[in-house]
């Protein structure tokens, strides 16, 4: 299966509204499902290694509605860890309805911004987190962004995405077509699968950033994750 190039319907300029609600909330049950909260998760416990943490600050770049930073809040307060997080969305209709989700967390911002130049200064955060997130992009523009990321962060910079398979584009394209009539979802699902990347490829596209020490790994079903090391050998 070769990578596809064809630009998603959420990237695209003009939804609804309602159907882009439709799709985020669809989106929300995938990660819960799916795996998406919980691979961020064991990426951002293994960038932390045995460490004990009093506190963390974490930037999530296109951060959707913004259920990640929530699942981060929650694996936050179980540990007595205390955490600052900053969502960051390009999309205004998205943005405020992250917003409207995390309204009672006040350790979650959100903000309407390019995750390619987010407004802040240089090592304004321990992490940047980069969930489902880096296959919307060309290979070039990933490299770019891990790069400009890693001036954010003090620490590390959290990836977790998709990986291009046969069984997870026609897995996906079934669950979808049973539980959902979101149009976006029913395109976008199975495409998302499509623009993803294999490991090998993931692990060559962290190679040619070069921005640090990278812990790669693989997690149930079909998704990959990365705890980058800021400072090291790539």
């Amino acid at each position: 299966m070769k990578r596809s190039y064809e630009k998603e319907m959420m990237d695209r300029t003009g939804n609804s509204p309602d159907l882009l609600a439709g799709d985020l909330r669809n989106l929300r049950r995938l990660n819960r499902y799916l795996g998406g909260s919980r691979t961020v998760l064991l990426a951002l416990q293994r960038a932390l290694g045995r460490e004990p943490v009093k506190c963390i600050s974490v930037l999530d770049v296109g951060t959707g509605s913004a259920d990640i930073p929530a699942a981060i809040c929650a694996w936050a307060k179980r540990r007595d860890v205390a955490a600052q997080i900053v969502g960051v969305e390009a999309e205004s209709i998205t943005a405020r309805i992250a917003a409207h989700q995390n309204k009672r967390m006040a350790d979650i911002k959100i903000i309407q911004g390019d995750a390619g130049a987010p407004p802040f200064a240089p090592g304004s955060f321990d992490f940047v987190v980069a969930s489902q997130f880096l296959h919307h992009f060309s290979e070039a523009k990933i490299v770019d962004l891990l790069r400009q990321w890693a001036g954010l962060a003090r620490r590390g910079i959290i990836i977790s995405d998709l990986v291009r398979h046969p069984v997870a584009y026609h897995g996906i394209r079934l669950l979808t077509r049973v539980t959902t009539r979101n149009l976006m979802t029913l395109v976008d699902a199975p495409l998302s699968v499509r623009r993803a990347f294999t490991l090998n490829e993931w692990r060559k596209l962290l190679r040619q950033a070069d921005i640090g020490t990278v812990e790669m790994f693989s997690v149930f079903p079909f998704r990959v994750a990365a705890a980058v090391r800021l400072g090291g050998p790539g």
